[in-house]
């Protein structure tokens, strides 16, 4: 699935984590298959269960443009500041966080996200942000962000990707 992305034989070009998933299917199919998994979790299920049809498309298209695809989430179904809003008053646990993150990395394994290293990192990066981000304001009574606040843009982070070769 993950592969070297060049515009000519000289030039390298970095993909987005975006790319390097291989596109807006792939988040459509993490969630799926995660939320399906989140309504049969004992501790999960009673925070999910009453969530939109539409919630995990939601949070496919979410995750995607932060990590560099389309603005669909943005341009069509909300903000980073309504993202907030909606956490705000779920009173999310560490117990909560801790098993939203451990369930969505089997799902990665199981329906096989690139799992070299640099990958693994940044998504694992992102997802421990923001999981604290959102037990944070789960737990409380204000946004500390403005309204226009941007949708968050994460990359590869400090490590040089496997697309850098030789």
């Amino acid at each position: 699935m993950a592969k070297e992305i060049k515009s000519t034989a000289e030039e390298k070009v970095i993909p987005t984590l975006y790319e390097w998933v291989g596109g807006m299917q792939v988040f459509e199919k993490l969630t799926a298959v995660f939320y399906e998994k989140v309504l049969q979790d004992e501790l999960l299920a009673p925070v999910f269960r009453h969530m939109s049809s539409q919630h995990q498309l939601h949070v496919a298209h979410f995750i995607a443009e932060v990590f560099g695809g389309p603005k669909t989430y943005s341009h069509e179904e909300g903000s980073h500041y309504e993202m907030i809003r909606k956490h705000m008053g779920r009173h999310l646990t560490e117990q909560h966080r801790k098993r939203w993150v451990a369930l969505l990395l089997e799902i990665v394994d199981e329906i096989c996200l690139p799992d070299d290293p640099e990958f693994r990192s940044a998504f694992v990066g992102y997802i421990e942000w923001g999981t604290r981000l959102a037990v944070m304001n789960s737990n409380s009574d204000d946004i500390k962000e403005g309204e226009h606040v941007p949708m968050p843009k994460w990359g590869w982070g400090e490590t040089e990707g496997p697309y850098i070769q030789d």
